[in-house]
């Protein structure tokens, strides 16, 4: 009897392996996709398939490596195609047609245009074919066809009647229905026998071939389909594969041997390796002799790991009989393998503490070790169904503290009037509690808490009632009532009350992709093709970044400079999206769908900047279809969800999202752009809650100025678009807010940068624009007429004796405090606006500080920005203008949109010399860089502000040196200004910019703030 040379059947398993021989199989069987197109002519087309087999170059020969017809199967390197005619004896033959010129020269060929235009979708679906570098490209490789369009071209090929011909020694060419692989399993005295077979159309055949060849002669295409071949029968064979072909099938084309398990070892291979198998390929058995046996119940385990400082980590796992493990979903469909029952029981037990990888903390630890965890142990040893638990780490002795408390309570004198001045003494079993973690414990409702030695206290005792009492009695006090204060760079007592609820778990999933984001590279894409005018290279730098975090569906901050082309950036990203989108559909709609069909961007800016948006659309993406929604719901005509589903680009106002916020939030939009996002900084206004609810899985806010006055701002700015990096405004206030505005912590700050830096994009004009010319700032103090100092200083003194009568109420008397700011600015600007009767007759420095340069100026031929922040003092410039005859725009918030436009554009025609604008109405989105002086007139605390404004004109297309000048009344309100604004920069430069040494210490615009910029 001849010896037996079927390998060990373990080591045919291993060459099943996905991650050794089927790789491999499964590399080689992968390309990429693109393609060509074309038109036609009348003679019928054939599409003819041919065995070719590589022919190296020889000594001497110049020409590189070629392929010509396969005689043998050894010898096949891959199955191709090329288009034939019909010849006038109706033969195939090439007739000078290729894959290149079918489609322009379908005429002069004669062929029938419908089946020419075939022949340009199936070269378009080829995909790049990286054998084309080896063979050339008049044919085209079967099995290296990406697209599983194969099969519905070929198809489609019968009913237009193009011929499926073949070659010389394969004439024959049949596509099947569906092909599949598949190892039968029969009993062989006594051994378990695995024979690799290709079912064609139900009709099953072995793998292993008579001519010997690897493979039998059965070839992959790409991961979707099969062919056959056989010299001898002069056939060809394709079928496709609907299920794909994974690793395993790979590597029974690589490998087609039989399997023979040995009869001693059949229970070995049915325990621990055939459900593996039957995952990984199809198992049958076609003379019954084998049947697949039921999976075994998989063992559930508790993996619970103690950790220092009281964390106890929970993880859940199923144990697979095989080896496997996989996660435990508790509301998972019934599975076999599965114990149902013994999950249920287990939740049962768990009771307050979730089915699911859970971290606890202090008490809770202490809690679950102490009341849940035996419980568990015990249902592990009796239940009829595996169930282990794994305890890793030292667990601490946890125990109840059974002694009872005693409580003290009394008040202490003290500077600080709070609650963490109260004298408070527990004391259990002779060991002292602290009581801030117990005044926590009481706040927040808990009935537990857990002491320095592991035992844990009761709270549920009426020995706390007191205590209790006294918590509750702290609403009534009258400092309550205005609300005390704790420290100057502390929060008020309610504050702290609130910030006693517990931590949310932080967003791990969320926090490791941003952290991806810092060690990955952004591809480098091309510009969308749709995209009318090229990009600078920050700007094209920009919008991959753009696209990168729109392809990882993240959020962040393009925080630019003012000037540097957000808008452009932001419009190149919605063509992308919208090309790219319509390729995915294109490829994966389904029959009778709009592949095109996409989701609009909604874009969201200032009633003031909308237009630029349409207008910049028009100019940088005409392809886009753009809709502009200025008016509310109640004046349309269109509802939103049918203008949006018309639009690739929708352009509304903050004000329009903030009235309409519900309709807003009923339409799935494709991605959000909130442009001057400072408009949403305070998380208090309705406006920040109605971009909170616009859903979209993109968000990008768009603004030079993320942080103006406080680290609150740019929480509130984040918490719209990536709400996953900062979930608690408790947490981001004592974590960063506090110790950086506060104390000016180094450490704090630099972490800060750390955390947003992957998702805030900042370049400045400096660093990415040299050619820009400078500009020059300089500041100009003006004396006040002495009739005006005189009426100044009354009021100053006036105002501090009303700061006087507040005492510590600033807080709460904020609305007094500004109006007097206000008053006293008003009064530095121009008496007149405060009251203009009783002082007409007092002249305003300012004004004519201001038209002695503005006569140098415009002699000279340059022109002029002119800003305040009080319209009232623009009509005083627009009327000493009239005067002198000067030609002037005016620009403020009371200007219709339409005359915006139209006072924007005399300016930009030279038909103005001069600019009036409010600081609020024109600080951002103009683009006037015909200007190159810059006057302003009234300097806040806010630096952004100022900053936007000047880059009206300083921005990219400005050729000439901008000359800012700021007008600063000497000896007044307006000189504290300049110092407090001074301070909020730095406050924007350190987190935002990554510049400064850190020492933000008090950037936050507090009430001592105010009381700084009234006294003297």
């Amino acid at each position: 009897m001849p010896a037996d040379r079927t390998p060990d059947w373990r080591a045919a398993l291993a060459g099943l392996d996905a991650e050794g021989g089927v790789a491999a199989a499964a590399e080689d069987a992968t390309t990429d996709a693109a393609g060509t197109g074309g038109t036609g002519g009348l003679r019928p087309l054939g599409l003819q398939f041919e065995l070719r087999r590589r022919v190296e170059r020889r000594s001497g020969e110049w020409r590189g490596p070629r392929d010509e017809p396969a005689r043998r199967a050894s010898g096949v390197d891959r199955l191709a195609v090329r288009p034939v005619v019909q010849g006038a004896r109706g033969a195939w033959v090439k007739g000078g047609l290729t894959w290149q010129n079918i489609a322009y020269q379908a005429s002069a060929a004669g062929v029938d245009p419908t089946q020419s235009r075939w022949f340009a979708q199936f070269a378009l679906l080829k995909g790049t074919t990286p054998s084309v570098h080896v063979y050339g490209s008049e044919w085209i490789t079967v099995d290296e066809f990406e697209s599983p369009m194969l099969w519905a071209l070929l198809a489609e090929a019968t009913r237009l009647g193009i011929a499926l011909v073949g070659s010389e020694a394969t004439p024959e060419v049949v596509v099947r229905g569906v092909g599949a692989l598949a190892l039968d399993a029969s009993r062989a005295d006594g051994d378990l026998v695995l024979e690799p077979t290709l079912v064609l159309d139900g009709e099953a055949r072995s793998l292993g071939g008579a001519d010997g060849t690897s493979g039998g002669g059965i070839r992959p295409i790409a991961g979707h389909g099969l062919y056959r071949f056989d010299l001898d029968a002069g056939r060809i064979e394709l079928a496709a594969v609907p299920s794909g072909l994974g690793p395993a099938e790979l590597a029974l084309l690589t490998a087609p041997e039989t399997i023979r398990v040995p009869a001693a070892e059949v229970p070995e291979f049915l325990t621990a390796h055939v459900h593996p198998l039957a995952r990984a390929v199809a198992v049958t058995s076609r003379d019954a002799t084998f049947e697949l046996p039921p999976e075994p119940p998989a063992t559930l385990v508790l993996d619970a790991r103690y950790e220092p400082d009281d964390v106890l980590r929970l993880a859940w796992r199923w144990e697979h009989a095989d080896g496997r493990t996989s996660e435990v979903d508790p509301s998972a469909e019934p599975d076999p393998e599965f114990d149902d029952d013994l999950v249920a029981r287990i939740a049962d037990e768990l009771g307050w503490v979730p089915f699911e990888a859970v971290l606890l903390r202090g008490i809770d630890t202490a809690q679950f070790s102490i009341e849940r965890m035996p419980r568990l142990a015990s249902l592990a040893e009796r239940s009829p169904s595996p169930f282990r638990i794994d305890v890793r780490g030292e667990r601490p002795d946890y125990r109840e503290a059974t002694e009872r408390p005693e409580l003290a309570v009394s008040l202490v004198e003290s500077r600080k009037r709070d609650w963490f001045d109260l004298g408070v003494v527990v004391t259990v079993g002779g060991r002292k509690v602290p009581f801030m973690p117990l005044f926590r414990a009481l706040a927040t409702g808990r009935t537990r808490l857990l002491l320095v030695d592991k035992s844990t206290l009761s709270l549920d005792l009426p020995v706390f009632d007191e205590l209790r009492d006294l918590i509750a009695e702290a609403g009534t006090l009258d400092e309550w009532e205005t609300g005390v204060r704790i420290h100057r760079s502390r929060t008020s007592l309610w504050a702290d009350f609130e910030d006693l609820a517990d931590v949310a778990e932080p967003a791990l999933a969320w926090r490791a992709t941003v952290a991806g984001l810092e060690h990955g590279a952004v591809p480098e894409l091309p510009p969308p093709s749709g995209l009318a005018l090229p990009l600078r290279p920050y700007q094209l730098d920009g919008f991959r970044w753009l696209a990168f975090l729109h392809a990882n569906r993240l959020g962040g901050v393009l925080a630019d400079d003012m000037g540097l082309g957000k808008t452009v950036q932001c419009l190149a990203l919605v063509q992308h999206a919208l090309e790219q989108g319509a390729t995915d559909a294109a490829a994966t709609a389904a029959p009778g769908t709009d592949p095109g069909a996409a989701r609009p961007f909604l874009v969201v800016a200032p009633t003031s900047v909308a237009s630029n948006w349409v207008r910049e659309a028009a100019r940088f993406t005409p392809g886009l279809r753009v809709a502009s929604v200025t008016a509310t719901t109640a004046k349309r005509r269109r509802t939103l969800a049918e203008i949006a589903a018309g639009a690739d680009l929708v352009v509304t106002t903050y004000a329009v999202l903030r009235l309409d916020a519900e309709e807003f939030a009923d339409v799935e939009w494709g991605g959000l752009v909130l442009d001057e996002a400072q408009f949403v900084k305070n998380a208090a206004t309705r406006v920040h809650e109605a971009a909170r609810g616009i859903r979209a899985p993109f968000r990008i806010a768009v603004t030079g100025t993320p942080l103006e006055n406080h680290l609150g701002e740019l929480w509130a700015v984040l918490r719209i678009v990536a709400p996953g990096l900062f979930p608690s405004r408790r947490a981001f206030d004592e974590r960063y807010r506090r110790p950086i505005e506060e104390d000016g912590n180094r450490e704090r700050l630099d972490r800060l940068r750390r955390r947003i830096r992957p998702l805030v994009l900042r370049r400045t004009k400096e660093a990415v624009a040299p050619e820009l010319p400078a500009k020059q700032e300089q500041v100009l103090e003006v004396d006040l007429a002495p009739e005006h100092r005189r009426l100044y200083d009354v009021v100053l003194q006036r105002e501090r004796q009303k700061l006087l009568g507040l005492g510590d109420d600033l807080d709460r008397q904020r609305f007094i405090v500004y109006r007097s700011l206000t008053l006293l600015r008003l009064l530095a600007l121009d008496a007149s606006l405060v009251d203009a009767e009783r002082h007409a007759g007092i002249p305003s420095a300012k004004l004519d500080a201001l038209f002695e340069q503005l006569d140098d100026v415009l002699a000279e031929g340059h022109r002029a920005l002119v800003f305040s922040q009080f319209t009232s003092f623009l009509d005083r410039v627009a009327a000493r203008l009239d005067a002198a005859g000067v030609p002037y725009a005016h620009l403020d918030g009371s200007t219709p949109a339409r005359r915006r436009d139209a006072e924007v554009a005399r300016f930009r025609a030279g038909e103005a010399s001069v600019f009036c604008i409010s600081l609020k109405a024109g600080g951002f989105g103009l683009n006037l860089t015909e200007a190159d002086y810059v006057f302003l007139m009234d300097p806040w605390w806010n630096p952004a502000s100022e900053e936007q404004a000047v880059d009206r004109a300083h921005r990219i297309g400005q050729d000439k040196q901008v000359m800012v000048y700021r007008l600063v009344a000497a000896g007044t309100i307006e000189q504290k200004v300049m110092d407090l604004k001074a301070r909020k920069g730095e406050l924007v430069a350190s987190v935002i910019d990554g510049d400064g040494d850190g020492g933000v210490s008090g950037a936050g615009f507090d009430a001592d703030d105010l009381r700084g910029l009234l006294e003297g």
